[in-house]
């Protein structure tokens, strides 16, 4: 082993002995809307809570609409709230396959280009040009932000440490901000591939 490699290592012991794990939330394929789209699929209705999340002011709904695209449907999709300017419909890449969509890898609300998908409830049936395979992120606040010396929208590579499929994340975007809590956000695809459990946690690797 040379010097530089055994340094490596010291550093990277030192970190996985020093850095608090990194809490990680499976992110399901939902929907956000906005006030114009929602009062037309749930006209008369408001949005009712389902559960908390773990960002606050973050919610599930009860509401739920069905997702379609040019070759299938995916239905009993939940709504999260509160409303936002844009609506917009997180999926993974399995489901965009699963329906004919050819969703980009995007961070929320960057939606200039993305394809269509229409939206239907009882009520109404609308199309949105919004669906997305959310870019894996990692909510912080400022002070974990300077903990890990990282600012927003520095990308960053992190390691699965539990679980029986043990792996690295790389381009992991950084999301510190005062209001946000420590929360790595991946999609069932990328879950199903670290084979996630209840326990599994992240750490984020130094940089060589």
């Amino acid at each position: 082993m040379t010097d530089s490699e055994l340094r490596e290592l010291v550093k990277q012991i030192v970190q996985e002995e020093t850095q608090p794990g990194i809490p990680i939330g499976v992110s399901n394929h939902h929907v956000h809307l906005s006030e114009e789209d929602f009062a037309q699929l749930f006209p008369g209705q408001k949005m009712t809570k389902f559960r908390n999340l773990k960002q606050p002011a973050d919610f599930a709904t009860n509401q739920k609409v069905t997702v379609i695209g040019p070759h299938g449907q995916i239905d009993n999709v939940r709504v999260l709230g509160p409303c936002r300017k844009e609506s917009q419909v997180e999926l993974s890449l399995t489901d965009g396959f699963q329906i004919g969509v050819d969703l980009p890898v995007r961070l929320s609300g960057d939606l200039d280009g993305a394809p269509k998908v229409i939206l239907q409830t009882k009520d109404a049936r609308i199309p949105v040009y919004g669906a997305i395979a959310a870019k894996r992120h990692i909510h912080m606040s400022l002070e974990d932000g300077k903990r890990y010396g990282v600012k927003y929208g520095d990308e960053v590579s992190v390691e699965i440490t539990t679980g029986s499929r043990r792996l690295v994340f790389n381009d992991v975007m950084a999301r510190p901000r005062k209001d946000f809590v420590l929360e790595m956000h991946i999609d069932t695809d990328e879950a199903n591939a670290a084979g996630l459990t209840k326990d599994t946690v992240a750490r984020i690797l130094p940089k060589k």
